[in-house]
């Protein structure tokens, strides 16, 4: 294990130290890299000639299919796309020739790489495919963007509208979890205590804690048997189905889950 950022000058040092890599694993790391062609040359000057290198990432196209906005957080410093790092890598000499479709972090992509000059490893069906969809969705203009945007505020309007329709019918609303994505929904849309009596969480060091800028009470899981609140808001929505089967029981008391993401949904 080397504790380093990896990037230009440590792929070359470890090249120069000892053989080249076969095979390079980053899962989950390309979307929290500063600088995207250090990090990429890096690879570059790693793989060995017959290598390939593995990529995950979570997929731009998802994220705006799906209105994930409150994944923009920042722990990443890119959202990226099939034909954005495609043409990063061809920059480097390297060159992208089949990608699988998971479904982490509400929808990834994990792409694989080698050298632009070898002589294997051709173009599959599904990289072709996905270069199209991400055509097909407008990826490449402009104006895609900016009805994302309204999409985004018109999904704060009506998570806003049902909050304030519930208080004011007297129910309670707790939150479930306590992660990244959920601080980031409710402080967009100014979800205080006011509207989420408190949060949940099964990690006992976010526990008697707050959320930032919210201030919310975080309390172990127990809380919401303690309180038998109307509706719980769960905020991993990407472990929605996780949730809801270990906190089934809340339908005991009538008990509702409300996810907040692509827009707002009671399930029954």
């Amino acid at each position: 294990s080397i504790v380093r950022f990896f990037g230009r000058q440590v792929a070359q040092e470890m090249a120069a130290d000892g053989p080249r890599a076969d095979l390079i694993v980053a899962n989950n790391v390309l979307a929290h890299v500063p600088d995207l062609h250090d990090f990429v040359e890096g690879i570059k000057i790693l793989l060995h000639p017959r290598g390939t290198a593995t990529l995950e990432f979570p997929h731009l196209l998802r994220l705006m299919e799906d209105n994930q906005y409150d994944t923009i957080y920042h722990e990443h410093f890119s959202y990226l796309s099939w034909t954005v790092v495609e043409k990063i890598f061809k920059v480097h000499g390297l060159r992208m020739f089949d990608v699988e479709k998971l479904a982490t972090h509400g929808g990834s992509i994990r792409i694989y790489a080698c050298h632009i000059d070898h002589p294997g490893n051709q173009t599959t069906d599904s990289a072709v495919e996905i270069r199209e969809q991400e055509l097909a969705a407008g990826l490449n203009r402009i104006e895609t963007y900016s009805a994302f945007e309204e999409k985004v505020k018109e999904s704060k309007r009506a998570l806003l509208s049902f909050l304030i329709e519930a208080k004011r019918s007297g129910k309670t609303i707790a939150g479930y979890g306590a992660p990244g994505k959920g601080n980031t929904l409710l402080n967009y849309c100014g979800i205080r205590s006011d509207f989420l009596d408190f949060t949940v969480d099964r990690n006992p060091y976010k526990q008697g804690k707050y959320l930032p800028g919210t201030h919310i009470p975080i309390y172990p899981v127990e809380r919401i048997d303690e309180m038998k609140p109307d509706y719980v808001l769960i905020l991993p929505w990407n472990l929605q189905e996780e949730v809801t089967k270990q906190m089934n029981h809340i339908r005991n008391w009538g008990g509702r889950f409300v996810v907040p993401i692509p827009k707002v949904k009671v399930l029954g």
